[in-house]
């Protein structure tokens, strides 16, 4: 074993190598069919490499893309791909490449926050990320349930494959995006990458198709999905595995929902991205057939505390004096007033005494509006200094939709 280890930015002639390390680091093979489909997000100048002897043992990549956030839509940092070599594990190399791409992204001062999903919860706390955000995992046993209602009058739902269908999908997710926090636009090449379909991508299951409701006014909702046949002793007991829902009206969701479940030959739906406000177990016949878990979804690393405070909105008004701890970025630590009021927003340092103080792993998870501050606070993550303060900023910071995310990137 060498012990000439590098951090370096990566170059476009990495990008083979870089491939098979990933799947090597998630336990996983290269497959040709889909190799090169991660060109089409790469983006060379924003992902950092450690090598030991010139090959490559540690990764990770920021991807340039914003995110919904209560009120707006914010440029955020999309942290991915990181992963070290097993050779090389306590050696310091992901703390590097942690530090080095969130240094990157904080330089560049336009990304306020960073964003992941964590592969392991337990990793990634210690460099300022807060979970801020839940999904449902569904398993659902359509013999079991019904959703209730029909499609009404003057709508209709119509299948098509998925690229058939982009353009208007395309616009259903870009206005759901702009009233639901947690979604991340996919401008240039997104759409392309998120959409190929190659056998090596479907694990088993058909080509994904879509399913669209429409009403005079248009498209108000798509279902991304894939089927797989299946037989037991007892009959038919096909699955449908749901790639991504998105409903702009109560009627597209209900009828999104009852399509899936009623599709002939299939027993079995599942769904990994269902927010935990979903309004399907409120619908169904019977909600024990629902088996949902709960899990972490996005989790949030506040860069900038002034900035990412100033361009999200509040649901009630709000003045508070935040006392901020941030060990990695000593600039966000200090007290800083907030003060909200409909559509102004202010923040400024301030040498008041605190009414709240809190870290900035917290205030991420704080962030996105998906985690109370009584709840944070409970936790004893939120120290109340002035009576009440604790109140008005759980109202402010909660927003009437969960956070969602619907993609793992």
């Amino acid at each position: 074993m060498t012990n000439d280890l590098v951090l370096r930015t990566a170059t476009e002639a990495d990008y083979p190598e870089l491939e098979a390390h990933i799947h090597s680091a998630f336990l996983d093979d290269v497959d040709e069919d889909t190799a090169d489909l991660n060109r089409l997000i790469f983006e060379p100048d924003r992902t950092q490499l450690m090598t030991d002897g010139g090959r490559i043992v540690g990764s990770g990549l920021v991807l340039t893309r914003d995110l919904s956030v209560p009120g707006g839509i914010v440029p955020a940092a999309h942290v991915t791909g990181v992963g070290v070599a097993s050779t090389h594990r306590r050696r310091g190399v992901l703390t590097a490449l942690m530090n080095a791409m969130l240094t990157e992204a904080h330089g560049r001062g336009t990304e306020p926050l960073a964003v992941l999903w964590a592969s392991e919860g337990a990793i990634y706390g210690r460099f300022g990320y807060g979970l801020a955000s839940w999904r449902v995992s569904y398993e659902i046993a359509t013999r079991d349930m019904s959703v209730g209602g029909t499609v009404p009058a003057g709508a209709r739902l119509r299948q098509a494959a998925t690229r058939d269908a982009l353009d208007e999908i395309v616009a259903v997710y870009d206005r759901v995006l702009a009233q639901r926090p947690g979604l991340s636009t996919r401008r240039g090449k997104w759409w392309e990458y998120l959409t190929a379909d190659p056998k090596g991508w479907r694990r088993g299951m058909s080509a994904e198709r879509a399913a669209l409701y429409e009403d005079e006014g248009g498209v108000r909702g798509y279902v991304r999905f894939r089927t797989k046949a299946g037989w037991g002793k007892s009959g038919p007991d096909g699955e449908v595995r749901v790639t991504e829902l998105l409903a702009e009206t109560p009627e597209a969701h209900a009828a999104l929902w009852r399509f899936l479940t009623s599709i002939d030959l299939v027993r079995t739906v599942k769904y990994m991205h269902g927010p935990i406000d979903d309004p399907l177990p409120h619908l169904v016949s019977n909600p024990d057939a629902l088996v949902g878990t709960a899990g972490g979804s996005l989790w949030v690393r506040i860069l900038d505390v002034p900035g990412a405070l100033a361009v999200r909105r509040y649901a009630a008004p709000v003045d508070v004096v935040l006392e901020v701890t941030d060990t990695g970025f000593t600039g966000n630590t200090g007290r800083w007033r907030l003060v909200a009021d409909d559509d102004k927003v202010d923040v400024s340092r301030t040498d008041a005494d605190a009414d709240l103080a809190l870290d900035v792993r917290t205030l991420g998870s704080l962030y996105l509006g998906g985690v109370s501050a009584g709840t944070l606070a409970a936790g004893g993550l939120i120290i109340e200094r002035a009576p009440g303060a604790l109140a008005r900023l759980s109202a402010a910071f909660g927003w009437h939709r969960v956070p969602l995310s619907v993609e793992v990137f």
